[in-house]
């Protein structure tokens, strides 16, 4: 099925019972999760010169529902699925960055042939919460991610120098990392500097705090040989990737602005040396347009994929 009409199809399918065979599914036989991540084809795997497109959908199991003034607009799972679909029916995306419960739904969907697979790890730092720097493991595991057949698994590392809970996150982050590693799976690390304002929790986006960010990011954990890290788009982006020689992807948040200047700062941004390609959810799946296979065409269009040789097409064959 092409995009445009997967996206056509999904658009105009609102019956509320069209993901019902999931709960039945879940209620009569669980273990078809594991046994459709254990029959689905793999991605071929990353490789230098072709970025990579991924779309992130674990905001939900954090508590975080809102896009731009709508407080709720990721709440409706039916309709997550929905553009989760739509996105995924672009073969320029390679994969999904998702919790637990939107993972398993998605392998049951089948939508998850040949794409990369990246789980989310720790969830419990609740949009919020009055802890919510103490940004517990309470997603996937290593050992569940191999399992599922993953390539790897995300870690939101906030670090607010103010809050004492910021050093058991940090332990917790590096005990994660050596935990994918000894699997040999990517860890991808998405490190922020953060602080408390008025009871929210704000992420300081000037490139000396970034930087900084990396800094600490980078060394956590016994060996750093599958670790990614996962970064905003800022100022001086150059000056950012040049703190690293860690693979890096680019996170698109919830920026403010049109879609055509967020996309140019992007563009830039993926031309920088050691930028393997994008992961962005809320954006491409909540466009202010709602043209979803729309925004995801767009943004795959700012990739840089090097032209496959004969011998890398015989070797994806084979594999």
């Amino acid at each position: 099925m092409s995009v445009n009409t997967a996206s056509a199809a999904l658009a105009v399918d609102d019956n509320p019972r069209r993901y019902e065979h999931l709960s039945i599914t879940r209620l009569e036989d669980p273990d078809a999760i594991a046994r459709a991540a254990k029959a689905r084809r793999r991605h071929p795997g990353v490789r230098a010169g072709k970025q990579n497109f991924i779309v992130a959908a674990d905001h939900p199991a954090r508590g975080a529902l809102a896009v731009g003034s709508d407080p709720v607009a990721m709440a409706d799972r039916r309709q997550l699925l929905d553009r989760l679909r739509i996105a995924l029916a672009n073969p320029d995306v390679d994969g999904v960055l998702a919790s637990p419960d939107i993972m398993d739904d998605l392998l049951l969907l089948g939508a998850l042939e040949g794409k990369l697979i990246f789980g989310s790890m720790n969830r419990g730092g609740l949009a919020g919460l009055v802890n919510e720097f103490d940004d517990r493991f309470t997603g996937h595991t290593a050992a569940a991610l191999e399992a599922l057949g993953a390539d790897g698994g995300k870690m939101l590392t906030r670090i607010c120098l103010g809050d004492p809970d910021t050093v058991a996150t940090l332990e917790a982050t590096a005990r994660a990392i050596d935990s994918l590693a000894e699997r040999k799976l990517i860890a991808m690390v998405e490190p922020f500097l953060s602080v408390r304002e008025n009871g929210k929790v704000r992420n300081d986006l000037s490139a000396n705090a970034v930087i900084k960010s990396v800094a600490i990011a980078e060394g956590l954990g016994s060996s750093s040989a599958y670790t990614w890290m996962k970064l905003p788009v800022v100022a001086e982006m150059e000056r950012v990737m040049a703190s690293t020689t860690m693979p890096t992807v680019l996170l698109g948040g919830d920026p403010e602005g049109s879609q055509e200047d967020v996309f140019a700062s992007w563009g830039a941004a993926l031309a920088l040396p050691g930028v393997q390609g994008l992961t962005v959810g809320r954006t491409l799946l909540y466009p202010h347009d709602g043209d979803v296979a729309g925004a995801v065409a767009a943004a795959a269009s700012l990739l840089h994929r090097a032209p496959r040789t004969a011998s890398t097409r015989t070797a994806e064959v084979s594999e």
